[in-house]
């Protein structure tokens, strides 16, 4: 089999075997083919089974001319990925880069907005167009439940709990998870479902899709990008931002409004509290506050 072969499947595993999303099986399957990109441009003939650390080693050398020590360590250790796989299918006996190291890279805060820039965002809004009260609708349930992208574009109808105060949320590896969604929510998704939504004519399939694009077609993630960066470019705010801003700034407000780690992790769909632990970083003040409060000798 040539690098092709093996790739395919190699996605297949990643889909099937593991349940991860179409994007995570695209980002490592783009990391293979960077590889035979510079195999190709160096004239390297060398399958998959044969290639020696040597060569994978002149790989990331070459990779840390052209991107950041994160992008390399996500390089080599989406590698290091296909390469175990490729040991479980007895393809080989062992794994080229085990004693390839990633550069350390140490934790990456998060960008957050403030309450007020937040506020600012959703208020620009121009409620007189159609996509406005679906915008609207959208930013509240993107800062007020902590989704991510894809999980907004994809949150389907038949997932609203309103009379319970849940929406059901499907989320990487097509795990699903429970998050209370608050009243001003609720409230601006029944009237995008009242006023708007119900006047679209629907394409087949997106029938129980709940925000949909003005061809009665699903969202793409791309399209969410847009609407806040032009948002952003409206009220003059100079931070970088993305959809996945309002995720952190939710996560971020709950903690120092008091929220326990544990609660935000299961509301995130965090698989390991250790991901949550970064936004105990955003906030020095509120982790003295909190000694100071709880402490037994926070007093003379």
């Amino acid at each position: 089999m040539d690098w092709t072969s093996y790739i395919k499947n190699y996605q297949s595993y990643l889909k099937i075997e593991r349940g991860l999303s179409k994007n995570t099986v695209a980002n490592y399957s783009f990391d293979i083919e960077r590889l035979c990109q510079f195999l190709q441009a160096n004239g390297i003939v060398v399958s998959p089974i044969k290639i020696k650390e040597e060569t994978l080693q002149q790989f990331v050398y070459d990779v840390a001319t052209q991107v950041n020590a994160r992008s390399q360590a996500r390089i080599i250790s989406g590698l290091k990925s296909f390469f175990s796989y490729l040991i479980f299918e007895d393809y080989r006996t062992d794994n080229p880069l085990e004693l390839i190291e990633s550069p350390k890279t140490g934790r990456k805060l998060p960008d957050t907005l403030a309450i007020e820039e937040i506020d600012a965002l959703i208020a620009a809004i121009d409620l007189s167009t159609n996509e406005g009260e679906r915008n609207r609708a959208m930013l509240e349930v993107l800062y007020g439940c902590g989704l991510r992208v894809s999980e907004l574009v994809s949150l389907k109808i038949s997932d609203l709990f309103f009379d319970e105060g849940f929406i059901k949320v499907t989320g990487k590896g097509n795990k699903q998870r429970f998050v209370p969604i608050g009243e001003l929510a609720q409230k601006y998704i029944q009237i995008y479902r009242d006023a708007i939504r119900s006047h679209i004519t629907i394409k087949k399939g997106f029938e129980d899709t709940l925000f949909l694009n003005r061809r009665g077609g699903q969202l793409t993630r791309a399209m969410i990008f847009t609407i806040i960066k032009n948002l952003a470019t409206q009220v003059g705010l100079r931070k970088k931002i993305s959809p996945h801003t309002f995720r952190h700034s939710f996560a971020t407000h709950l903690l120092e409004n008091g929220a326990d780690l544990r609660s935000i992790q299961l509301m995130l769909g965090h698989e390991s509290i250790t991901t949550t632990e970064v936004y105990l970083h955003l906030d020095r003040s509120f982790l003295a506050e909190v000694m100071n409060t709880y402490h037994p000798r926070k007093k003379e």
